[in-house]
C-alpha cells in the first residue's frame, strides 16, 4: 500500500529505510548483469519455458531478468490493474509473472517487471477485456476520456499501432496505478519502463510530430496562454511535451518509493544515431529532439535508479561502432550518482562482435550489462525460425562471454541512495477552494533554517500533484506562486532522510 499523508499541516512520513552495512572486501564485484526477456517470443508462456529461461540465465551468470510483463496495457500476470493478456500463455491459474519470480528467486536472480508505458494496442482485433484501456479510452471515446495520442496530421493509428498521450492526466494516473498494482501484488525487484517517450513515425529525425490530442493542446494553451496551434518544431511546445514525460517518470518513481523503497526503477534509454559529441550536446541528439526523452535530466534529478540503455548498434559497421562508443561515453558522463547499464543488441551481431561490445562495456566502467534479448542471442538466431539454431547460438554466445568479459560471478549493485539514504522525498497536491485540482500550478519550495538554501519551483501535473526528490533533510515552506492564485497560505513541513513527506495545499482561484 502506498504510504501518504495523515498528519497535522498535511505532513506524513513513511518509515525510514533499513540501513545496509558496508560490503565485505571478499564479496563478489557489483555489476548488474541482465537479459531482456520479451513477451513476443518464448520464455514465459509456460512453466517449462520459465524453468529453461532461468537455467539459461544462470549459465550466463545473470543476476537480473527484465521480463516483459506489460506489452500494450495488458499484463502477463493475473493480479494487476492491467487486464490479463490475450497472448496464448497457459490458461489461468497459471500466472507468468508469479512463476518467473518463484523460479528466478530460488536461483538467486532478481526479476524486474518490464512495462511499456505508452504503447496502447497493435492489432486490428480489439482486446477481449472491456476494461482494457483501448476499449474504454480508445477510438470510441471522446473528450478527455479519449487517451489516444495524435499526430499533427490527425493520425492516431499507424497501421494498428496506437499510443496513449502522456499529456492526458487520466491516462498518466492509470499507468501509475497499474504499475504500483504490480509492485504491491508481486515480489518484483523493480520495474523497467520502455516506450517512456513520445512515439516514432515522425516526418523528421530531429522533431516529434505527436502530442496533438484535444486534451494535450488544451492543457498547453492553458499553461502558455497561447491561442495558436504550435508547430512540431516549436521549442516551447517541444519542451512542454518533454516535461509531460518527465512528470510521468517522476510520479512513477515516487509511487514506487512509497510502495516499496527497495524496488529499482529503471528506464530503457534511447540512443538513436550518434552520441552528443557528434551533435554538439545532449539537447541536439535524437533521443532529446526526436522522441522527447530527457533521460539525462532524470538521472540528474534522481527520479530513476538506473538507465538500461538500448545501445543497439551493429559492431561490424564502422559508423555504428562509433555510435556505440559515443553513447558509452555519454552514459558514463551522465551517471549522476545513479546506475548506468549498457544494453547491447545481441540480435544484431555475431559472436565476435557480441564479445567485443561486452568487453568495451566492462572497460568503460558501466554498472552493468544487459543483453537484448533472450529470444535471439545473435544475428544468426534472429534470422532463423529453427529453435535448435536459436538454442545453439545462445549456448555458443554464453560460453564465449563466460570465458571472457563476463567470466566473474557478480552481484546486483547496491542502491546506496535508498539503502543508506541521506535525502528525502516531498510530494503533495494543490487543490483550489472550489474543489478543482490545480493543473500546472507553480509551487515554491523554500528550505528553512539558520542558513536557508536557495528556493526552487515545482509544477503540478494534470491531477494537481507535485514532487521533489533528493532533498536534504530539514524544514521546508511550500507556497503557491502561480500568477492569479489568491489566498494561498504557506505550508511548513519536515523532510527526513529515506522518507516521503506528503502535503495537501489549498489555494484560491487561478
Amino acid at each position: 500500500m502506498r504510504r501518504s499523508l495523515a498528519a497535522v499541516l498535511g505532513l506524513a512520513l513513511v518509515p525510514a529505510l533499513a540501513l545496509a552495512g558496508p560490503a565485505a572486501a571478499d564479496e563478489p564485484e557489483e555489476q548488474f548483469r541482465a537479459l531482456w526477456v520479451d513477451a513476443f517470443n518464448v520464455g514465459i508462456y509456460t512453466p517449462d519455458q520459465v524453468t529453461t529461461l532461468v537455467e539459461d540465465a544462470s549459465d550466463l551468470g545473470v543476476n537480473a531478468l527484465i521480463v516483459q510483463i506489460g506489452r500494450r496495457f495488458d499484463c502477463f500476470c493475473n493480479d494487476a490493474l492491467y487486464p490479463r493478456t490475450d497472448a496464448r500463455v497457459d490458461p489461468a491459474p497459471y500466472d507468468p509473472l508469479a512463476e518467473v519470480i518463484e523460479v528466478a528467486h530460488a536461483a538467486g536472480i532478481e526479476v524486474h517487471a518490464w512495462v511499456n508505458a505508452t504503447t496502447l494496442w497493435n492489432s486490428a482485433t480489439p482486446p477481449t477485456s472491456p476494461e482494457h484501456a483501448f476499449n474504454a479510452h480508445g477510438p470510441t471515446a471522446t473528450g478527455a476520456d479519449r487517451w489516444l495520442n495524435q499526430r499533427e496530421d490527425g493520425t492516431e493509428l499507424v497501421g494498428n499501432n496506437s499510443y496513449i498521450d502522456p499529456a492526458n492526466p487520466a491516462a498518466v494516473d492509470y499507468v501509475v496505478e497499474a504499475i504500483t498494482s504490480i509492485t504491491e501484488n508481486y515480489d518484483v525487484d523493480g520495474v523497467n519502463l520502455d516506450y517512456i517517450r513520445y512515439p516514432d513515425y515522425n516526418s523528421g529525425e530531429f522533431q516529434n510530430d505527436w502530442g496533438y490530442s484535444e486534451t494535450s493542446l488544451a492543457r498547453f494553451a492553458a499553461e502558455t496562454g497561447r491561442t495558436d496551434r504550435p508547430a512540431v518544431t516549436d521549442e516551447e511546445f517541444s519542451q512542454w511535451r518533454r516535461d509531460q514525460v518527465s512528470a510521468l517518470v517522476r510520479k512513477i518513481y515516487v509511487a514506487m518509493y512509497g510502495s516499496d523503497p527497495s524496488d529499482r526503477l529503471s528506464i530503457n534509454g534511447i540512443t538513436y544515431a550518434f552520441g552528443p559529441v557528434s551533435y554538439g550536446g545532449w539537447e541536439n541528439t535524437r533521443p532529446y529532439t526526436n522522441v522527447l526523452q530527457d533521460w539525462v535530466s532524470w538521472l540528474d534529478e534522481g527520479i530513476i535508479d538506473t538507465i538500461t540503455a538500448m545501445n543497439y548498434k551493429r559492431n561490424w559497421m564502422p559508423a555504428q561502432a562509433q555510435m556505440f562508443t559515443e553513447w558509452n561515453d555519454a552514459l558514463i558522463a551522465s551517471r549522476a550518482d545513479r546506475h548506468v547499464v549498457n544494453g547491447p543488441a545481441l540480435y544484431l551481431n555475431e559472436l565476435p562482435d557480441i564479445v567485443a561490445q561486452a568487453e568495451e562495456t566492462v572497460a568503460a566502467g558501466f554498472d552493468g550489462w544487459s543483453g537484448y534479448s533472450y529470444a535471439n542471442f545473435s544475428a544468426t538466431a534472429t534470422a532463423s525460425s529453427n529453435p535448435a539454431v536459436k538454442d545453439a547460438e545462445r549456448e555458443a554466445v554464453t560460453a564465449a562471454l563466460r570465458a571472457g568479459p563476463l567470466a566473474d560471478d557478480v552481484v546486483v549493485p547496491e542502491m546506496e541512495w535508498k539503502t543508506q539514504p541521506t535525502a528525502g522525498v516531498l510530494e503533495g497536491t494543490v487543490t483550489l477552494r472550489t474543489g478543482v485540482v490545480a493543473d500546472q500550478v507553480d509551487v515554491q519550495v523554500q528550505p528553512l533554517g539558520r542558513t536557508p538554501g536557495e528556493s526552487f519551483t515545482v509544477t503540478t501535473d494534470g491531477s494537481g500533484w507535485f514532487a521533489a526528490v533528493d532533498l536534504a533533510p530539514g524544514r521546508y515552506r511550500l507556497r503557491v506562486v502561480e500568477d492569479g492564485a489568491t489566498g494561498a497560505g504557506a505550508t511548513v513541513l519536515v523532510v527526513a532522510a529515506g522518507q516521503i513527506t506528503s502535503a495537501e495545499v489549498t489555494a484560491g482561484g487561478v
